[in-house]
């Protein structure tokens, strides 16, 4: 699989990397066997990047990737975790001494004396104005805490504000088929930074799978059934924000475009955002050792072509573009 590097990190990950929030929580069950089970097809799928929270089961995705990890000395995969989501959301609790706790706490977790890559959780949007935060994310990296330190974002205002801070070494932004709107400014001012790009729900929450109907039903503790409308958090995180009778119809004719490639939906959507100018990593989630496999797969697909893209912009014109593009 091709690795992209970091430039402001200095880190190379995987073209598709693994998101792990499914391995910890809000989207029904998974025990720890079968968790070990999907990082390992990652990994020796040629995954080298992880991406957690220390939110995602209350840490249990965190503790899992470390005792899997621990087990593999030299394993040579670099772990992103993300921070803030443990208190209310108020500018005014991302302090120094918070971050020492939560990033000592994801540093147990994950059984390492320094994180490799610390993300700001969603922050609230005043937290990117304010110096001190900045300044502390430094004096944690002086500290040896952590390597490197990014953001995690909902909106595009709010990564180019993050891109325009000269510590930050990568942005992670929701990025697919369904939401266009970074390709606009956010993936050409990160190139000219040189800030990397963690493209997350690439398959807006498994509607670009193609699998799911108007009947579809998911589990109780699944956010895509208690979050449709953003009761529990952004609601852009589920299915991407859009309509969900939309977005399976438009699914749909996505998989159609697929197919006329060869490509399964799934494997389509996946290398058609890790193709992206300025994209550094995709970190779709997988719940099955299959579903890892095939997604790392995408990361080795032929270069879509411009055709390809237009008809992506099309569908995204048509069923989205007016809902979507202002909001996030």
């Amino acid at each position: 699989m091709k690795a992209n590097v970091m430039e402001r990190a200095g880190l190379a990950v995987s073209a598709v990397g693994l998101g792990t929030w499914q391995l910890g929580a809000d989207w029904g069950e998974v025990d720890e066997a079968d968790a070990r089970a999907v990082l390992d097809a990652a990994a020796s799928s040629g995954v080298t990047f992880f991406d957690t929270a220390d939110v995602y089961g209350d840490g249990r995705s965190e503790i899992i990737i470390g005792g899997y990890l621990a087990d593999r000395p030299g394993h040579g995969i670099r772990v992103a975790t993300k921070m803030g989501r443990r208190v209310d959301q108020l500018a005014e609790n991302y302090t120094l001494a918070n971050f020492r706790s939560w990033t000592d706490r994801s540093r147990r977790n994950l059984r390492t004396d320094t994180l490799d890559l610390v993300q700001l959780h969603c922050p609230p949007t005043a937290v990117y104005s304010i110096d001190r935060v900045f300044d502390d994310l430094d004096t944690l990296v002086a500290e040896g805490a952590i390597a490197r330190y990014g953001v995690s974002v909902e909106k595009v205002s709010e990564a180019l504000a993050a891109i325009a801070r000269p510590g930050v070494a990568s942005v992670q932004i929701i990025l697919n088929a369904f939401r266009l709107k970074p390709l606009d400014a956010v993936l050409p001012a990160a190139r000219e930074a040189g800030v990397g790009i963690i493209a997350r729900v690439p398959l807006a929450s498994g509607l670009l799978s193609g699998r799911y109907t108007a009947r579809t039903t998911f589990a109780e503790n699944d956010h895509r059934n208690f979050n449709r409308h953003g009761e529990a958090f952004d609601v852009g995180e589920t299915f991407s924000g859009v309509d969900y009778a939309d977005g399976v119809a438009a699914a749909n004719e996505f998989a159609v475009l697929a197919r006329e490639h060869g490509l399964e939906p799934a494997t389509a959507a996946i290398a058609w955002v890790a193709q992206l100018d300025g994209v550094s990593t995709v970190i779709p989630g997988a719940r099955s050792v299959a579903q890892a496999r095939a997604n790392a797969e995408a990361g080795s697909v032929a270069q879509l072509g411009p055709e390809f893209s237009a008809r992506v912009r099309e569908l995204y014109d048509r069923f989205f573009r007016e809902a979507v593009h202002p909001r996030w």
